[in-house]
């Protein structure tokens, strides 16, 4: 398992423990499950994955540094 720190708004952070309170979810399991909820969404869309279209333009890649065209 990787660890790592994210930094969010203070009302993002209550919203986020009062959701998870609400699901009776840790607050990691709470994000862990919107990551992946999220991600579900997202996936179906993207392309090189299962059921993706390939003729979507693919994602970007690089560290968000590089310049633009």
């Amino acid at each position: 398992m990787i660890k790592f720190t994210l930094r969010i708004p203070e009302d993002l952070h209550e919203r986020l423990t009062a959701q998870a309170t609400a699901d009776r979810r840790s607050l990691n399991s709470e994000l862990l499950h919107l990551l992946e909820v999220g991600l579900n969404i997202v996936s179906p869309e993207t392309p090189n994955r299962p059921g993706g279209d390939s003729a979507s333009p693919a994602p970007l890649r690089g560290n968000g540094h590089s310049p633009r065209p």
